[in-house]
């Protein structure tokens, strides 16, 4: 049977629509698997020096990455303003708007490198190690020194990726993963007369090539052509507080959110602490695993951002929201192909981190649950995405909160750690109540862009 016009019209545009989200996220993916791989070489290479050293990196980057993710997410409200303007042709006013950005970043960058320089009392606070306590500072340390110019790189990736160009981000972010790796062997080992620093090293050359990553940027938005008509160095402006507070309005429940999102698999560490170190390294096998195949569904909500912003900027709110349905059923779709592979292959999977046999069988085990919560985290960090697009952020903020904070967080600790549902099960209790949590937010969140899409269209067909 041959298909209807009209069917074959809404497939060409579903075709369409997936073509353009993917030529956005396949860069997005890499340069995010290349960050992530930063974070493995860093691990690795520390280890090789030491446990000492190895712990240093672990528990700095427990303190660094959340911090990172409060303060990267804060400045996204870049993407979806950009994405608007660039779709109502408003080219010339883009480039004052990310100039505020810029004095942003270097604010939340300044106060965010503060925080990590001055963090010692929360790894007193964890009952760290005394003599963990000063290597893991000098890491944080050297870490801190990039922030500030990471915070403005991330401003000009967000106006590039606002654009619909991510490419620049993808070369810059595999450059930086290439760059880390001499560096990490040239301050850890102290080569060309400097002194060898171990793990601290590490976070020097982390500082490094975040400034790297600035400069290369920069360089880039201002050589191509494609960014000139955004006019972003045409002149100096001052802080205008009132575009900055429009942007933390946006961008505050953003970082909120997302570390809400990362702080809880930290929190949930520290309740297995005691359970014993083959738990916690089951825990972290899986934890670690399933990051990784959370970037490409992260990646597509970063892509949706911004083909939501740019259709909502032409005045096309019925094309957001299929823009935004087609970037969840993309993300739902992968999500069933890793849930499979996931489940097929999890013991060969765990046994590239280790070969101890306890572990294995605990990190198999607790890998299944990750396998399922791919389904529903792929939706609700797309659906997160696409809220950003309309600049619906607030909500979002607090939906996420109560699915992680207020379900996920009470329903695995009353599972794995008390015997209030019955015999507590440890980690698997905990797992399961994340399953919950990533559910609740999955229908929550996808229940927030049907109606904050229904909205714009009702209000544009009133306006007509």
């Amino acid at each position: 049977m041959s298909a209807t016009p009209a069917s074959q019209s809404r497939f060409q545009r579903a075709r369409t629509e997936l073509r353009g989200l993917m030529v956005l996220a396949t860069p997005i993916i890499i340069a995010q698997l290349a960050n992530t791989a930063m974070g493995f070489v860093d691990t690795v290479m520390a280890g090789r020096v030491g446990p000492r050293d190895l712990a240093a990196v672990a528990l700095g980057n427990s303190i660094w990455i959340p911090v990172f993710l409060l303060m990267t997410g804060i400045l996204l409200a870049t993407t979806p303003k950009v994405a608007q303007r660039f779709g109502a042709g408003e080219h010339a006013s883009i480039g004052a708007l990310v100039r505020q950005a810029l004095w942003l970043a270097l604010v939340v960058g300044g106060c965010a490198a503060m925080l990590l320089w001055n963090a010692e009392i929360i790894l007193h606070k964890m009952n760290v190690e005394p003599d963990l306590i000063g290597p893991a500072m000098g890491y944080l340390r050297a870490v801190a020194c990039g922030f500030p110019a990471v915070a403005l790189y991330h401003v000009l990736r967000c106006f590039s990726d606002g654009l619909g160009l991510t490419r620049p981000s993808m070369i810059l972010g595999l450059c930086g993963l290439v760059l880390n790796i001499p560096l990490n062997y040239i301050f850890i080992y102290g080569k060309f007369g400097l002194p060898a620093m171990g793990g601290v090293g590490c976070g020097w050359a982390t500082g490094l090539v975040m400034g790297f990553m600035l400069l290369g940027m920069l360089t880039w938005v201002k050589i191509a052509k494609a960014y000139r008509d955004s006019q972003l160095f045409s002149q100096f402006d001052w802080p205008q507080w009132a575009v900055i507070k429009r942007l933390v309005s946006i961008g505050l429940p953003i970082g909120i959110a997302v570390f809400a999102e990362s702080s809880i698999f930290a929190v949930i560490a520290l309740l297995i602490g005691g359970l014993g170190s083959k738990v916690v390294a089951g825990h972290q096998i899986a934890l670690n695993f399933s990051s990784i195949v959370f970037m490409i569904p992260y990646s597509l909500g970063m892509a949706a951002t911004v083909r939501v912003g740019q259709a909502l900027g032409r005045g096309h709110p019925r094309d957001a929201r299929f823009a935004a349905g087609v970037s969840m059923a993309t993300a739902l779709a992968y999500a069933c192909l890793s849930c499979t592979l996931i489940l097929l292959f999890r013991e060969p999977i765990v046994g590239i981190y280790t070969d101890n046999a306890e572990v294995i069988a605990l990190a198999a085990s607790l890998i299944v649950y990750a396998a399922l919560f791919q389904l529903s985290d792929a939706v609700q960090v797309t659906a997160a995405g696409a809220l950003r697009g309309y600049q619906d952020t607030r909500v979002t903020m607090l939906l996420t909160l109560f699915a992680y904070w207020g379900i996920g967080l009470p329903i695995g600790y009353a599972l794995g750690l008390t015997d209030w549902l019955g015999e507590p099960s440890g980690p698997r209790g905990l797992w399961q109540g994340l399953v919950v949590g990533l559910t609740c937010a999955a229908i929550m969140l996808g229940y927030r862009v049907s109606t904050s899409a229904r909205k714009r269209i009702k209000s544009s067909t009133i306006g007509e």
